[in-house]
């Protein structure tokens, strides 16, 4: 079984292959999808990695609060998205 893992307060400089490197360590990563403004194009700065279940709760242990360029990363498992935004124009 697979879980998806938030990262969040990521710096916007971060790439998926930064990301990645940073979880290896704690077990396979599936992959890797960083955020980006879908008008703008700009990173948003959260993304989701995704893990077999044990090296998921093990990554989240290990970093939670790790630092990386200046950022306290915020790192916990995925919400279920519950249903889609609608973007309306003014």
């Amino acid at each position: 079984m697979h879980k998806t893992i938030y990262v969040g307060n990521l710096p916007f400089t971060s790439s998926e292959d930064d990301i990645r490197a940073l979880f290896q360590p704690h077990g396979e990563v599936r992959s890797v999808k960083l955020i980006t403004d879908r008008d703008s194009g700009r990173p948003r700065g959260f993304g989701f990695v995704e893990m077999e279940a044990a090296a998921a709760d093990a990554a989240i242990e290990a970093l939670n609060g790790h630092e990386l360029d200046g950022r306290a990363l915020r790192i916990n498992i995925a919400r279920q998205r519950t249903g889609h935004r609608i973007r309306r124009p003014f």
